[in-house]
């Protein structure tokens, strides 16, 4: 790899570490003001909402101007809506402003990769790419659940001042000031990412212009044979993989009897899965090949719906001597169990997302293709979030939650696998992957 695509492994390390970190010390605050159940899933559709209604234009925004500078500018966004989580704005409006930076900061961040590097070296990029943004996921949910922890943050908020007042007097606001910390670390590296010398058309300033540019992106990617197939396991995998975040702490609470921090661990370990397959897909699935690991998509939703029949107390009560520390069986078998889910996740998605994103470069652009994955991605991971927030205002079992949402990515995948079987039928598309851009 060139020397630039460390860099923005680093800058997007840190940015995705404090997203991470900034959603549980989000989810502490609503805890903090007695917010109604059904709104802590909102934290995440809020976030999401930019990506969808700025689709037409963080695109050509992206392609306007060198791509480090871009992620320069949105993480400063960023750092705003932390901070502004700060000083009393709702947790729900302050994650909106976060989310407004992620949305402009994600066509760069991925759209940079197919200017820096060959259509071979794709899958490789987003192995790590995907790798260590889930690392900074586990590290950052981590990070998070420790800064609200009894123990740190009593640390954290020992901390004096001479002749000032910080006004910081909770765990949450504790955490947030460290996080915003970490934003700063990014923006940093973000100053340091290479220009890469990829020069676009002019971009469209007219709004209408820009939507309609948006649809025609929009109409090609789910015209074309491969995009449309990739296109549709990346927005189901986003969509799913955002509430299973939900459905991991909630499940964690009422079959484990885990408290908030204590869930947000079992969040890492699925993210920890996640990267290992992500990696591993890196090292063994070539750009050709990437279309073969769809299988493991449906087999990923079938075993989740085992989670609806898995509870602490049908485990006996025995402890496992690790060697430097002995753990609860019960604990182990959960530990393995969401990190062979989260290995399936990483190990399907990956290939897809690089397939997809070679399929956009070659047809559109950098910006414009991320743009239109972005929006169809965050629109399912709306519809999701969504869905999980009626289910938990209706008060079903999270037992019945899991079972539908398990069944319901398993034949989605099988719908998309017969999808792509027809399509090759018709016509062989498979020779396309790696072709250069027309």
């Amino acid at each position: 790899m060139k020397p630039g695509f460390y860099t923005i492994m680093a800058a997007q390390f840190f940015s995705s570490l404090a997203d991470n970190a900034l959603l549980i010390a989000a989810i502490a605050l609503l805890y903090q003001l007695q917010a109604p159940a059904w709104m802590t899933p909102l934290l995440k559709l809020f976030f999401v909402l930019s990506y969808v209604l700025l689709a037409a234009f963080v695109g050509a925004f992206a392609d306007s101007r060198p791509k480090g500078k871009v992620m320069f500018m949105t993480n400063t966004i960023k750092i705003v809506g932390c901070m502004a989580m700060l000083f009393s704005t709702h947790p729900l409006m302050a994650y909106a402003i976060v989310g407004f930076g992620a949305a402009a900061y994600s066509p760069a961040k991925y759209g940079i990769l197919t200017e820096l590097l060959p259509p071979e070296k794709l899958v490789a990029a987003n192995g790590w790419i995907e790798g260590l943004t889930v690392g900074s996921i586990i590290l950052g949910t981590v990070l998070g659940g420790m800064l609200i922890s009894n123990k740190l943050s009593l640390m954290l908020l020992g901390f004096d001042f001479p002749l000032m007042d910080t006004g910081i007097d909770t765990a949450p606001e504790a955490a947030i000031c460290v996080i915003a910390l970490v934003y700063l670390i990014a923006a940093g590296f973000n100053l340091r990412i290479p220009d890469t010398g990829a020069v676009y058309p002019k971009q469209e300033s007219n709004p209408i212009r820009l939507i309609k540019d948006f649809k025609h992106c929009f109409d090609t990617l789910w015209k074309d044979r491969l995009g449309q197939i990739s296109l549709a396991v990346t927005t189901l995998f986003w969509g799913a993989g955002a509430t299973l975040q939900f459905i991991v702490l909630k499940w964690a609470e009422s079959a484990l009897g885990m408290s908030l921090s204590q869930g947000a661990i079992l969040q890492a370990v699925v993210a920890f899965g996640v990267a290992g397959g992500a990696v591993w897909a890196a090292a063994r699935v070539p750009l050709k090949k990437a279309l073969t690991v769809l299988k493991y998509g449906a087999m990923m939703g079938a075993l989740v719906m085992v989670m609806a029949i898995y509870r602490k107390d049908l485990i006996a009560d025995i402890q496992i001597d690790l060697g430097l520390f002995e753990m609860p069986l019960y604990l182990l078998i959960t530990y393995l169990f969401l990190m062979v889910i989260g290995w399936m996740s990483g190990y399907f998605v990956v290939p897809m997302n690089a397939l997809l994103q070679h399929r956009g470069h070659v047809l559109l652009s950098a910006g414009h293709s991320i743009a239109v994955q972005n929006f169809n991605e965050n629109l399912s991971v709306l519809g999701m979030l969504c869905l999980y927030a009626l289910l938990i205002w209706l008060d079903l079992p999270i037992s019945f939650v899991i079972l539908l949402f398990g069944s319901f990515v398993c034949l989605v995948m099988i719908f998309i696998m017969r999808w792509h079987n027809r399509n090759q039928a018709e016509y062989d598309s498979l020779h396309l992957i790696g072709e250069h851009k027309h």
